[in-house]
């Protein structure tokens, strides 16, 4: 599956990137945007998220610090992106974990993101099956999860970006398999996070089963780049940027390990 021309397409477009996201990965998710070649901005306040949404290339919704404001720009957003068509996606973190985070989380699926980005257990509950998964951390593998991504796609109408050790993409009818990245990846902040607002800049420039698959490809390639010359989480975290800016659309076709399925699971 070729990868390469999606890159191209997103660096030569710059999309600006409306991220509603947490606090601790804010920062992070600013970075790791404009290291891969797309503008972000982070825009969350109910009185301008929607009329921002409808200028923005892409939108992305994270739950991660959840609080009444943030949900109502979530909200705005939202309604500002649908209003013109704009993609967003969603990161339903930790959506398992408390009774707040479920809610919203199942509302937020009601109003069909285009991509849904999320660890397998995070998928599991979404889908409302049983999950591992305690707090923030991931328990479950998304080998054991891909019969729920898939059943979520087709719930939803949109795709579903599953990532972990091996990543899993699929729009209910398509499925792709996406190995590479690092052991210290999960050892960094708001990595994950970072992933969700890179799957928004290529949503902007593609559709988004393709958009999905090329933007968790760099992240792999990126990743074990970054990871041959590392020697911790923390030399990583800027190794990992350097790779993201420097992996080209040559590159991403020849370095990413992508495996193609013939059907979703079931």
């Amino acid at each position: 599956m070729q990868v390469g021309t999606t890159l191209g397409a997103m660096r030569a477009a710059t999309p600006l990137v409306q991220c509603i996201t947490n606090y601790v990965a804010m920062n992070v998710a600013a970075n790791v945007l404009l290291a891969a070649g797309a503008s972000p901005a982070m825009v969350s306040d109910a009185e301008e998220a929607g009329e921002f949404a409808a200028i923005a290339g892409a939108l992305t919704v994270n739950i991660g610090t959840l609080s009444a404001p943030f949900v109502a720009g979530m909200r705005a957003a939202i309604a500002g992106a649908e209003g013109t068509g704009t993609p967003w996606v969603l990161d339903p973190v930790a959506c398992q974990a408390t009774a707040l985070r479920r809610r919203v989380a199942a509302d937020l699926v009601a109003l069909k993101p285009t991509i849904i980005r999320a660890n397998a257990s995070e998928i599991l509950s979404l889908a409302g099956e049983a999950s591992r998964g305690q707090g923030v951390d991931g328990r479950d593998s998304t080998a054991a999860a891909q019969g729920a991504a898939s059943r979520l796609a087709q719930r939803t109408g949109g795709v579903v970006a599953m990532t972990g050790a091996v990543d899993f993409v699929t729009d209910g009818m398509r499925a792709v398999r996406i190995a590479g990245g690092s052991s210290w990846m999960p050892l960094n902040t708001a990595l994950g996070c970072s992933l969700t607002g890179l799957c928004g800049a290529f949503a902007a420039v593609a559709a988004p089963f393709e958009a999905s698959v090329a933007a968790l490809a760099l992240f792999a390639v990126a990743g074990r780049r970054a990871h041959g010359a590392a020697e911790g989480p923390g030399s990583f975290a800027p190794l990992f940027l350097d790779a993201l800016h420097q992996v080209g659309p040559d590159d991403l076709d020849r370095e990413a390990r992508i495996e193609v399925l013939e059907v979703a699971a079931a």
